[in-house]
């Protein structure tokens, strides 16, 4: 550890005042100075240590990814280990680490696993457990751990910089070097939810998708949310046997119609409670690109299960196909069928072999499975896709951001059906404006978007008082960064805007999306299941270069799929 000035400074004006106080007593105390020295090491000097360095900005760098202690609350303890929240360690460390029964943390990463208990000074690193200085500590219903002995844990350096109020991490490993082992079932980790069963409706869609969104709670908190309600209290022209995808299931969570629990709308009864309200806000969704099976491993590793697409030869539980082994629960179709059934990835076997398979493979490993047929169909409900079937991998969604319902106040929205379709000028950049009425006063505090492609840019503006087209150019930003995945997103604002009740206003979304001519989705009647869609909800104008504006409404026959969202002023 290295030390500033300050810490020179503060050491001399302790030791004066030491010597000043001990000069002054008489013999028989001077025996105990030591001791004494000591005591006043760890009660008064630590804390003063820490104290000063929580009183400025703490700086971070984990694999070359920059945070401050204002975007994740780092802080130094009394024992002067640098404490992060564990909340942030997924994305910041790139790893997989949830608790369990609130009590411990389980942190994995290449073919490490770290675990702390909660309240004791002790660490374990793949079954071998050490004592620490400090262990994790749960502050303000948010969990700490210690930054040096999490990274000392998962092999990576670490350095303090007194000087500069900084930690760097850095694991040292090549970038292109798997976060995950070669098997991994979610099921061992208590994170893949029960067995359901979709009967004869085709809702299929509506269970992989709860199935992959409760699987993304889990083990920090367990849900059994209602397939009836998403199939049926939703914005589209369809009924349960129509069939759907998870771009219907993004509208109906992202537009807070959904999820409610099962116990609260049973599924098979074909009837729904349309007074229902969400018990959760989905404010993330990634989508991973087609056939990019380790960013499909590194999701099911980090948040949880995949919903995917395959084509399904079987019709039950009880049919059969030539591309499904029913002794091994292994399938793997290879045909040029479109996909026809929406399961979930809840682990995979690199190892798994090909002759599991009643189809000649080039090689083995399989993704595991997670059907809705009920536990009669495979294994208690799970079943082996050959990485070589001709769908598996191709759409892909993971459910990333999942909220409680007071995170905001109100949602501003016009397109409840969602991402139909997408927009552009032939260019991987376009502006565009929603406009919305202020339902009360409060604070606009941040936006939701999709990103149609990997490494999008992007800028957020709001204009205030909105009064035509030229109000646009009265713009003011509020939030700008890049997504690594396509998917949706909500981006808060740096600072929130209030706005009064009825206030007319805009939120701006500026996107550059490379190699994408139509990076900007929209929502319009494209077929039947959206013949529903209402355009006069909506106001939106779309832009080029931020400067001459086009209303999509009335020249686009679409809406634009831009959200805002508020708080209550305190």
């Amino acid at each position: 550890m290295r030390y500033s000035g300050r810490y020179a400074i503060l050491t001399a004006f302790l030791a004066g005042a030491l010597i000043l106080k001990f000069n002054n007593i008489d013999q028989a105390y001077e025996e105990v100075e030591p001791f004494r020295g000591a005591s006043i090491q760890t009660e008064i000097w630590n804390p003063l240590i820490a104290d000063s360095v929580n009183q400025k900005e703490i700086s971070l760098l984990v694999d070359a990814k920059s945070y401050t202690s204002r975007d994740m609350n780092v802080f130094m303890d009394d024992n002067l280990n640098l404490m992060i929240p564990v909340k942030a360690l997924r994305d910041s460390f790139d790893c997989s680490a949830h608790i369990y029964h609130g009590t411990e943390l389980l942190v994995e990463k290449y073919a490490n696993e770290v675990t702390f208990p909660l309240n004791k000074d002790e660490v374990t690193v793949n079954s071998e457990k050490e004592e620490v200085s400090s262990g994790m500590r749960q502050i303000d219903g948010e969990y700490y751990v210690p930054l040096e002995t999490l990274s000392d844990s998962l092999g990576y350096t670490y350095s303090w910089n007194m000087e500069e109020n900084s930690a760097v991490t850095a694991s040292g490993k090549l970038s292109d070097v798997t976060i995950v082992p070669a098997s991994y079932d979610l099921r061992d980790k208590l994170r893949a939810p029960g067995v359901k069963d979709q009967g004869n409706h085709g809702t299929c869609w509506a269970f992989a998708s709860l199935t992959a969104l409760e699987s993304s709670l889990l083990p920090e908190e367990s849900y059994d949310f209602s397939p009836d309600h998403m199939s049926i209290q939703n914005s589209f022209a369809l009924n349960q046997d129509y069939g759907g995808d998870y771009t219907m299931s993004l509208a109906y969570l992202l537009a807070w119609q959904g999820p409610v629990l099962e116990e609260d709308d049973p599924y098979g009864d074909d009837k729904s409670d349309d007074s229902l309200m969400p018990v959760k806000h989905v404010q993330e969704v990634q989508i991973i690109g087609s056939k990019d099976f380790q960013k499909i491993k590194e999701a099911v590793f980090k948040y949880g299960g995949v919903q995917t697409s395959i084509y399904s030869a079987l019709k039950s539980s009880q049919s059969h196909s030539e591309f499904y082994n029913s002794k091994t629960k292994a399938y793997c179709y290879m045909g040029q069928e479109k996909p026809n059934h929406d399961v979930v990835i809840i682990g995979w076997d690199d190892n798994y072999s090909k002759d599991n398979f009643p189809v000649d493979l080039e090689g083995d490993g399989a993704f595991i499975c997670q059907n809705s047929w009920g536990d009669d169909f495979g294994d208690n409900g799970i079943f082996y896709v050959s990485y070589y079937d001709t769908n598996i991998g191709i759409h892909n969604v993971v459910y990333t951001g999942i909220e409680d319902v007071d995170n905001y106040d109100d949602i501003y929205q016009s397109d409840l059906c969602g991402w139909v379709g997408q927009l552009g000028f032939n260019s991987g950049h376009i502006f565009g404006a929603n406009v919305f009425s202020a339902q009360k006063t409060e604070n606009i505090s941040a936006a939701g978007f999709y990103a149609l492609g990997t490494d999008t840019e992007y800028r957020v503006y709001m204009v205030s008082d909105f009064a035509d087209t030229a109000s646009l150019a009265e713009r003011q930003p509020v939030a700008e960064g890049k997504f690594g995945s396509a998917g949706y997103y909500t981006v808060a604002f740096d600072t929130p805007v209030t706005v009064k009740e009825g206030e007319r206003f805009a939120v701006v979304v500026e996107l550059t999306t490379p190699d994408s001519v139509h990076p900007l989705a929209i929502e319009y009647a494209a077929d039947e299941t959206t013949e529903n869609v209402d355009l006069s909800d909506g106001e939106g104008y779309i832009s080029a270069q931020g400067n001459s504006w086009e209303n999509v409404e009335s020249g686009q026959n679409c809406n634009l799929c831009i959200k805002a969202y508020g708080r209550n002023q305190q």
